[in-house]
């Protein structure tokens, strides 16, 4: 029978700050960010389902996602996931793992990755959105360090989090907007920004002043202007151009505040799943 890991044993075999150094020892060892298949998606009755596909030296898998928007009405997650991972020589099926909770582990993995060697020791964190997401970022920087504060932004706070902002060192933002959260003018020079809430070309979560005046860090400059809203709508609004997009696997010596824009990438869960079994 193929092992099904549930959300329980996937966090207690994997730890986040693991899966930070999962991440970052795929790109040291020269994972091609670039490589892979893009996500697809169909429509269905009721929503619609994502296939993302990846394949390493050791293993295929491929993660399917529905996103089920009444299911808020019924009192379920809108979004389920399940991850299959494959033998890569003989194509036989290793392992299921639940990919709602492989999600959750390794989206702020790749954000950490990219941005914590910009952050100081005790960073005031301002995060947007109380979903999976956010809780996840807020429990892997508290693996990787000890903030000096937490502030969680919801859509019930109004305005009071600008102060929060003003001394911010990083910003999260994951949540389903598709206009800007805030007035990045409110943000600091060395300010760090991570959003992560969308992959969709047309919704953003960061306003296009940011993306100007920002180091910008993509996982893949050709997926980011294909996918990451924040982006696309920055360089249609003249703000940003595509040269200047740097990716999660340069050397960066940053100039002024830094944006880390993920939308979420196939070799990302693969990398993961495989430090979940190895583990």
């Amino acid at each position: 029978m193929i092992p099904y890991l549930p959300a329980a044993e996937i966090f207690a075999r994997l730890s986040p700050a693991a899966a930070v150094t999962a991440i970052e020892d795929a790109l040291r060892g020269g994972l091609d960010t670039s490589a892979g298949v893009a996500r697809s998606g169909v429509p269905l009755r009721h929503g619609s389902m994502l296939m993302m596909p990846a394949e390493s030296g050791s293993h295929a898998g491929v993660k399917l996602v529905t996103i089920a928007p009444g299911n808020a009405e019924r009192g379920l997650p809108r979004i389920n996931a399940i991850y299959v991972v494959f033998d890569a020589v003989t194509l036989q099926p290793v392992a299921l793992l639940d990919g709602t909770a492989l999600t959750t582990l390794r989206t702020p993995a790749v954000s950490f990755a990219a941005v914590r060697r910009f952050l100081p020791a005790a960073p005031h964190v301002v995060v947007f959105g109380d979903g999976p997401q956010g809780r996840g970022h807020v429990d892997t920087l508290e693996d990787l360090c000890a903030p000096a504060s937490v502030t969680v932004v919801t859509r019930t706070r109004g305005r009071a989090f600008d102060p929060a902002l003003r001394r911010a060192d990083l910003v999260v933002c994951a949540t389903t907007a598709r206009e800007p959260l805030f007035d990045s003018g409110l943000l600091g020079d060395h300010t760090v920004v991570v959003a992560v809430g969308s992959h969709e070309p047309d919704a953003r979560e960061v306003d296009a002043a940011f993306c100007a005046r920002a180091t910008v860090i993509v996982e893949d400059r050709a997926t980011a202007l294909r996918e990451a809203g924040d982006i696309v709508l920055a360089v249609a609004d003249g703000a940003l151009t595509p040269d200047r997009l740097l990716t999660i696997g340069d050397p960066t010596n940053p100039h002024g505040p830094i944006l880390f824009k993920g939308t979420g990438m196939s070799w990302q869960d693969l990398v993961v799943a495989e430090a979940i079994l190895a583990a």
